[in-house]
């Protein structure tokens, strides 16, 4: 906190005109520095908003849907400190739910009020939907899910034990995720799917199946992540039997992905999950155009970087190519760079077509290259370089 008046020019002050309006005036002084530097009340928090459009609060104790169903569209909700038992649905445009936070002690929980299958579903309608300061826990099914959601904003949302998925946006467009927290999934923490033009950052997937899961997308870039300790860091793929048929143009950069050697505890009678090897940095199934740069990839127990037929995954699970028919399952275009990619691949699961490396190739797919990676294993070896 600096003072505002030299202290020559107190003195000057003080001689001028007393010591009673000088007094008066440092107390001003110090009290406005102070105010400055210090965090806003709740109450603060919530009402300093109102001249800048409909704003809501609700209170600990009171309902946040019930908030909701009042508001008119392009409303903010400001949520107080607390625990929510409710399960809570937005289908009107241009609603945004912010957790009042004043101290790193302050929590807003959504939790489970006995056995909903959703903490939040935003769906036909909620656009412009935003999600900050929120924490979500204990849902059987998924934290947040997001259907056919234009221009989304999920920021500094923790997802805790929330059954298959914590965030979950599909057939969505334009969003950002960002400093976002999941972990407990059996299938996947953070998980984007059939959407375009989405963007994930400065997040952290831990303890999951897949940590970050992409799937059947264009144009998603996942950047500056943190995702360890789950069955596998990273899950870019393309699935049959979606309404979305392509997935291409997808960047991974700047990520920390490490440590992935979770045992499997997907569902057995659940999907592709259930299949994907524990001990797997980042795997490419069946995308094409993925560029990897710039990471830090270890001590994975099966690879670093695997670049993958859709029809591997598909014969872990005993499924035909045949079944396969409706997507081109080979990964196309895939660019790997500069990557550090160390201790990866030294205890791979038995019964695996592929050796445990650094980096995986499985010689499926066109135009594929390596550059500049940091590593000491490679199947095959010589990997196609870069131009």
């Amino acid at each position: 906190m600096k003072s505002l008046i030299p202290l020559r020019n107190f003195r000057i002050l003080i001689q001028n005109s007393g010591y009673s309006f000088a007094i008066t005036l440092l107390f001003a002084i110090i009290f406005a520095g102070c105010k400055k530097d210090s965090p806003p009340s709740c109450d603060d928090f919530g009402f300093a908003q109102k001249g800048r459009g409909a704003v809501a609060v609700v209170r600990n104790g009171q309902s946040i849907q019930a908030a909701i169903d009042a508001a008119t569209t392009a409303k903010i909700i400001y949520i107080e400190p607390g625990v929510y038992k409710e399960t809570i649905t937005v289908n009107k445009p241009g609603i945004q739910l912010i957790g009042s936070v004043c101290n790193p002690y302050s929590k807003i929980v959504i939790q489970n009020p006995g056995d909903a299958d959703n903490g939040i579903t935003v769906q036909d309608g909620g656009d412009g939907f935003t999600l900050k300061n929120v924490t979500i826990e204990d849902f059987e099914e998924n934290g947040i899910i997001l259907i056919r959601v234009d221009n989304f904003t999920l920021s500094h949302v923790t997802t805790i034990n929330d059954g298959e998925y914590g965030l979950f946006p599909v057939l969505c467009s334009n969003g950002v995720v960002e400093y976002c927290s999941a972990t407990g999934d059996d299938d996947t923490g953070i998980y984007v799917g059939q959407s375009t033009n989405v963007v994930i950052q400065y997040c952290e997937a831990f303890a999951n199946v897949n940590g970050i899961e992409i799937e059947n997308c264009t144009n998603v870039v996942a950047q500056k992540n943190h995702s360890y300790n789950n069955v596998a860091g990273f899950l870019i793929d393309l699935l049959p039997g979606k309404t979305v048929k392509t997935s291409s143009d997808v960047l991974i950069t700047d990520n920390i992905i490490e440590g992935n050697n979770h045992v499997n505890f997907a569902d057995p009678e659940g999907g592709f999950e259930a299949f994907v090897p524990s001990g797997s940095g980042v795997l490419v199934v069946g995308v094409d155009n993925v560029t990897i740069k710039n990471n830090k990839i270890t001590n994975n127990n099966f690879t670093g970087i695997a670049t993958v037929s859709t029809i591997i995954l598909g014969a872990l699970a005993g499924l035909p190519p045949e079944a396969f028919a409706d997507i081109e399952p080979n990964a196309g275009g895939a660019k790997i760079t500069d990557n550090i990619v160390l201790n990866n691949g030294s205890a791979p699961p038995t019964g695996l077509p592929l050796p445990g490396v650094d980096l995986l190739w499985d010689g499926s797919g066109m135009n594929n290259c390596w550059k500049n990676n940091t590593h000491n294993s490679e199947y095959p070896s010589p990997l196609p370089s870069c131009n």
